[in-house]
């Protein structure tokens, strides 16, 4: 245990680990100390005087709720608006507006703000042509500005209406005034940065400090947001209180800060329980719970929905014809984030029906069902409504993931949990959510493409943190509606129209019943292997699917220095190679397009199994919407050099050097030759004995993982290419081909001292006068290096470090040269691309991949 510990590599992987599970670990226990203390601060009162009370708000509170609901927003929206002048890079209004209203809702409801807003926000910009590095300061601005302006707020009331803290909480001080001065006195530093114009470094972000004018219009503004968050509760506070607004704004505010700091999502229970034991309404309790709930839906779930029908407008658009250009960028834009939004609606819908099965139905509703439906229909809808529910919260995992079983399966249970919904108890306020979430899901279809079973993915805790926080949840509202009944025995038999406690206590059993099936069938499968070695059978496949691609670097899965991933058709393979906690993928995946992009998500599976960095290496830009969709950051690499060989030919004033070289080497009695593949297996030792004498006069080693090095049962698999003096063979390379002759390339080329000057060259002239004699499209040159990336004022960090290395690491490697070298035989230039986990991580992941490719860290040292 000792020596584990000492590794660092296991430490990292610990506190990988702890990072992963201790935040919603948190969450839990803030929850479950909300619920204790909301189980005592109501223990005298009923559920249907809150009940009582949400239906007697007025319609102008709810619309004024709503009304500064909207103002709270469109303060973020405004903030947003304003800080992109500080990067001098100005976007239109209504873009700004639609990722700050997107990403804000989400990020409320789910928690993680820095997470979910954050991602959601890359996912806005990046295709604005924003920097990544920009997009970081930005969010990191943004995040800035809105809790100054929390401070300064909460400053302002906090010394002109000091709270006291109740004297249980055992704290240091008995109001919060010093909390003003600490507030008060960041807002001082912060204007003392602004002054001296100071910029500010964490790791390798750098933040410039707006200018006066512009800090101090972010922090109105921020200020305006808490304002008015904070005013659509406050009018829906019962009278009976006499709560000034001033004192009301700071319970608030301390309880906002309480909910945001738990990581519930939405500080759900944890906001509502400070602000009731603040206020300390003892006998206006349920006036205040039912206000809170009111208030839950004008601020959070309604706007969220909203945000939900949104994006599904964007998605069915793209369908319309004759649609403008820009509203079809837009459907393919928010297809990247999208599936998270509707994951979450589910997860929403799915607690609507489990709370609703909780809790009592309204009493003049089922007096008219009675009329309608026989009981059994009745108490069958009200069960299988909690299943649905349940079914719904773990369906919004396999949404996230894109699977398109969970999408069918989410649109059947809706619809089953709308028809429920209208069974049980005349819901038809849950069925309307319902059907806005199952009108906004059905034009997605195509967003949800993987074919996979829900079974075969890991939750991760945080989903599990939730899913548990919404089954206990839904077990305390049985436990708080029915807690003046005396339980019994004979209480889960009684069926009758009225009988609202034993019929939720049925579904709540069953939920929880149905919940455990699922997790049991999870924690009892058998763990997945680390890596898959290929044997002969698997070996037969592998070949057989490297003759149907189109690209030769598929030849390069036959080494056998990598593991190889089939998807479940066994109609494609990844290859990859695992270096600390980089795990690459040698290109694409080969094989069925229709399967490419499932197996993608179950290499990525595999490797969150593991606490991997699923690594994307040389990938092309056909595929690339696959690796966004995925969330992955795309780093290009450089490009690559294939020439068209129906448009090859010696003849021409800039093909004079081509004709040169040709007369020159076999004047001198050299001759090029191709060797059929039955025929290699006897020149093996001589070819090993040219390769040895290359390796040794080079002063360098084997490279391998990305392209081949010298193995005998690798080699007699390839025809062969060879330059001979006589019958003495001085040059060799092995034929990268294509069964349908799309593309011809070389792998390994090796020469003997006794090659002339140019042999290279030559080599590579005939082979493309012989690919072009048989047929084959095109000659594949290989890649130059950080070829092709710019460095513009606005590019990414890795953009301005490939560019600098381009044209000033000539010492380390002949970058300009290579790419001049390959430009000669005038090729069609691609561009190759790494998607990988982003920001910090990278730096790792390109020295994981060198290590690889170097076949150990000596190799990446050496030449």
């Amino acid at each position: 245990m000792e020596s584990a510990m000492n590794n660092p590599g296991n430490v990292n992987k610990l506190k990988h680990k702890l990072s992963v599970i201790i935040p919603p670990l948190i969450g839990m226990v803030f929850f479950g100390t909300a619920v204790f203390v909301l189980h005592n601060e109501l223990k005298q009162f009923h559920y249907n005087q809150i009940i009582g009370y949400i239906g007697e708000v007025r319609m102008w509170k709810i619309l004024l709720a709503l009304l500064f609901s909207m103002l709270s927003y469109f303060a973020l929206t405004i903030n947003e608006s304003l800080l992109f002048k500080h990067f001098k890079h100005p976007l239109p209004y209504h873009k700004t507006a639609l990722a700050s209203f997107v990403s804000t809702t989400i990020s409320h409801n789910i928690g993680y703000s820095i997470i979910t807003g954050g991602s959601l926000r890359f996912r806005f910009y990046t295709v604005m042509d924003v920097s990544t590095m920009e997009i970081s300061s930005f969010i990191g601005l943004h995040g800035a500005f809105f809790w100054l302006g929390f401070f300064l707020l909460a400053g302002s009331i906090f010394l002109v209406e000091p709270l006291k803290i109740p004297a249980n909480w055992h704290l240091p001080f008995s109001t919060l005034l010093p909390l003003a001065f600490l507030f008060l006195g960041l807002i001082v530093i912060f204007y003392i940065l602004v002054f001296k114009k100071v910029s500010l470094k964490f790791k390798e972000w750098i933040f410039s400090v707006p200018t006066l004018k512009l800090s101090s219009e972010l922090l109105i503004v921020s200020s305006l947001d808490w304002l008015f968050s904070g005013a659509a509760l406050y009018v829906l506070l019962p009278p009976s209180l006499h709560l000034s607004f001033a004192y009301f704004l700071g319970v608030y505010l301390l309880a906002q800060v309480t909910g945001v700091s738990s990581q519930v999502p939405g500080g759900l229970g944890v906001f509502e329980t400070v602000f009731l034991v603040m206020v300390g309404a003892s006998t206006n309790s349920p006036a205040v719970i039912g206000a809170l709930v009111v208030y839950r839906f004008a601020y959070y779930l309604l706007p969220l929905i909203f945000s939900a029908i949104l994006l599904g407008i964007y998605e069915l658009l793209p369908r319309i014809e004759k649609i403008k250009r820009k509203a079809l960028w837009a459907g393919r834009f928010f297809s990247g984030f999208a599936p998270n939004v509707f994951a979450f609606t589910s997860f929403l819908g799915g607690t609507i029906l489990l709370f609703s099965g909780a809790t009592p139905a309204v009493v003049a509703r089922m007096n008219w069902l009675n009329t309608i439906f026989p009981l059994p229909v009745i108490e069958i809808s009200h069960f299988l409504g909690s299943l649905v529910g349940t079914g719904l919260i773990f369906l919004a995992f396999g949404l996230q993931r894109r699977l398109d079983a969970a999408y069918r399966m989410t649109l059947i249970l809706l619809g089953a949990g709308i028809i429920f919904s209208l069974i049980k108890g005349f819901d038809y306020e849950e069925a309307t959510a319902l059907t806005l979430m199952f009108v906004a899901l059905y034009p997605c279809r195509k967003l949800f493409y993987r074919k996979s079973y829900m079974t075969s993915i890991w939750f991760s805790p945080g989903w599990i943190a939730a899913i548990t926080i919404v089954l206990a949840s839904s077990i305390f509202l049985v436990i708080f509606a029915y807690k003046h009944l005396d339980y019994s025995r004979d209480m889960w038999w009684q069926f009758t129209f009225f009988d609202d406690a034993p019929r939720s206590m049925r579904a709540a059993v069953g939920a929880l019943t149905l919940a455990s099936i699922i997790g049991l069938r999870r924690l009892l499968r058998a763990a997945p292997p680390v890596s898959k070695i290929t044997d002969h059978v698997e070996k037969a496949k592998i070949i057989e699917l490297v003759k149907t691609s189109d690209e030769t670097i598929a030849n390069i899965a036959l080494l056998d220095d990598k593991s190889v991933l089939f998807s479940d058709d066994n109609q494609a393979f990844i290859m990859y190679g695992v270096e600390g906690r980089s795990w690459v993928t040698m290109g694409d995946p080969v094989g069925a397009e229709d399967s490419k992009a499932e197996l993608l998500w179950k290499f990525r599976e595999l490797v969150d199994r593991h606490d991997g960095w699923p690594v994307f290496y040389e990938i092309g830009r056909h595929n690339l919407h696959m690796y966004v969709d995925m969330g992955f950051t795309i780093s290009k690499l450089g490009e690559e050099a294939r020439v068209k060989l129906d448009k090859f030919k010696l003849d021409g004033k800039s093909n004079k050097w081509f004709r040169y070289v040709l007369r020159h080497i076999e004047s001198a009695g050299f001759k090029f030759e191709i060797i059929p593949v039955e025929s290699v297996p006897p020149l093996i030792p001589k070819l090993k004995t040219i390769s040895d004498d290359w390796l040794s006069r080079k002063n360098t080693r084997e490279k391998g993982f990305s392209q081949g090095y010298f193995k005998e049962d690798y080699l007699v698999r390839f025809p062969m290419a060879l330059v001979r003096k006589e019958e003495e063979v001085i040059a060799f390379s092995n034929l990268w081909t294509t069964e349908n002759k799309e593309e011809l390339s070389i792998d390994l080329m090796r020469y003997s001292s006794e090659a002339p000057e140019g042999t290279m060259d030559y080599l590579f002239v005939n082979l493309m006068l012989w690919g072009k004699e048989q047929n084959y499209k095109w000659f594949d040159l290989g890649m130059a290096p950080l070829s092709g990336i710019e460095n513009r004022t606005f590019a990414p960090l890795w953009n301005k470090l490939g560019a600098f290395i381009y044209q000033h690491g000539e010492n380390f490697y002949n970058f300009r040269g290579l790419r001049q070298y390959k430009d000669k035989f005038d090729p069609v230039w691609e561009p190759k691309y790494l998607a990988s986990p982003g920001g910090l991580a990278l730096p790792r992941i390109l020295t994981n991949i060198s290590t690889l490719i170097s076949r150990g860290f000596k190799g990446v040292i050496g030449k």
